[in-house]
This record gives structure tokens, sequence and C-alpha cells, in this order.
């Protein structure tokens, strides 16, 4: 039985995603074992991930100023936008160096056994933003699961009123999978080989 200050600690570890109680205890032990210093420093680096962070005021990427380095980049194709569903998409999907267009993250997907509709997904702004800015071409990564066609579904429907052209992510992406977890190869691939979405 361990004290109440690592019985407390553990309880937060184990929230973690994929961290179970023995991988907690791991951490409790290197946390006890290390300088104090270094364990100050891991406290205040999570108190600043919240504190520190906001969504890019353009594409709702996680940015530490106003716009998120992929918006600020001059060097990027500003004229095409891909839509993903989280920042861990965009991610993805950047480091398969494939794409060099910019972005527009959903936060979500339409679920409605999750009540999620249109409405919640910020689509006005990207509207917006596709008239503003004279974008040419959307390419829509969502995840190849029933949420994520029907966000593309909808997507494809409300953007082909503005006359652009509308691509979808194509092969290599299992049905059922999310894009965050695809590898690196498969990911290049669905780029490169994106379809026009034809209603």
């Amino acid at each position: 039985m361990y004290p109440k200050l690592i019985e407390n600690l553990l309880e937060r570890l184990i929230k973690l995603p994929g961290v179970g109680r023995r991988s907690a205890e791991r951490m409790v032990y290197w946390m006890l074992e290390a300088d104090a210093l270094e364990i100050k420093t891991l406290a205040d680096s999570i108190a600043q991930l919240k504190e520190g962070l906001r969504f890019c005021k353009q594409c709702n990427h996680l940015s530490e100023a106003e716009l998120c380095l992929v918006c600020a980049d001059s060097n990027r194709d500003h004229k095409t936008i891909c839509i993903v569903e989280s920042p861990k998409d965009l991610l993805a999907i950047e480091r398969t160096g494939s794409y060099r267009g910019i972005y527009y993250v959903l936060l979500g997907n339409i679920s409605p056994a999750e009540g999620r509709g249109p409405e919640d997904l910020k689509i006005s702004k990207l509207m917006s933003r596709i008239k503003d800015e004279g974008i040419i071409e959307i390419v829509i990564a969502t995840d190849a699961d029933a949420e994520g066609e029907m966000t593309a579904l909808y997507l494809a429907r409300e953007l082909k009123l503005l006359g652009i052209r509308i691509s979808r992510i194509g092969l290599g992406i299992p049905v059922g999978s999310a894009v965050e977890y695809v590898d690196i190869s498969t990911l290049a691939m669905s780029m490169n080989s994106r379809r026009v979405i034809d209603l």
C-alpha cells in the first residue's frame, strides 16, 4: 500500500491514454529518483501547455500565437485547404511531406449518435475563408469511418455550391481507420491519389 501522495498521483496518471497501473507506478518511481528541478520543469511544462496554447484564428490548429506555424508560412500554397478532423490529423499529414497547402481543422466530426451536427464544426468560418481568400481546391481528409464519411459528404455538398475543386484523400486508408494512426507512406499515397468528389 502506497502513501496517499503516491496514490493520488497514480490515480491521475492512470487517466492518461494508454497508461495502466504498472506504467503509472514506473513513472512515479522515475519521478521519485529524478532531480527536483527536472520534476519542477516537467510540472511547469504541463501547466504552460494549457495556459500558453490557443487555436489558430484561421485554421483552428494548436498554436502559441494568433496564427499557427502553417498559416504563417508564406511558402505554403494558400489557395488549397485540406480539411481534417483534429490537430493530430494535421500533424500526421504534415509528417508525410506530401502536402504543401494550408489546413482547416474541424475540431470534431458529424456524429448524430453523440449529438454533434454540422453547426458544431464552425463550417461557416470555413465558408467565409474560402470566399475571402480565393481558395481554388479543397481536400477533404476526414477519417474513413462512418462519422468521417458523413462529414465528408456534408462538406462536399456545401462546398459544391461555391464552384471550387473538391477532392477526397484516396487510396491507402482502410475503411474504419483514423487518419492519425495511418503510417506515413500510406498517408502520403492517400494524399497523392486524392480524387474529385462528384455529387
